[in-house]
């Protein structure tokens, strides 16, 4: 029973953190795209000052290695037998937090990637 409920918690995880960096780069993404449009536009005089939009950047960028790292520590828990066992739950576990790593690292790059342009973004009046 308890081994079923240390299964079933360590999916949970995986799957949260699974969920995690697409989620963060689409908010980012619409951010970002919020933020060029809003200091492009006369209303957008104190959007000029890209210190908060660079928090938010950050903090994206904080929330995705967070990720990255709860599935790097999902996917090399000790104790657990060989990755040889084809068809286990701990492989389906470490295939998901495999599968987050790659997602984790993707994202990350997108949200550095559509953070740069609005980073150098001039005045466009």
């Amino acid at each position: 029973m308890r081994r079923w409920l240390k299964r079933a918690h360590r999916l949970r995880v995986t799957l949260w953190t699974l969920i995690m960096p697409p989620t963060t780069w689409a908010v980012h993404f619409l951010f970002s795209y919020l933020w060029a449009a809003i200091s492009c536009e006369k209303i957008g005089e104190w959007a000029l000052f890209p210190t908060a939009f660079a928090i938010g950047t950050v903090v994206a960028l904080l929330v995705i290695a967070a990720s990255g790292v709860i599935a790097w520590q999902q996917s090399r828990t000790p104790g657990d037998p060989p990755p040889h066992n084809e068809g286990t739950d701990i492989d389906r576990l470490r295939f998901l937090a495999y599968s987050t790593l790659l997602l984790a690292g993707l994202s990350f790059v997108a949200v550095v990637f559509t953070a740069m342009p609005v980073l150098m973004l001039g005045d466009c009046r």
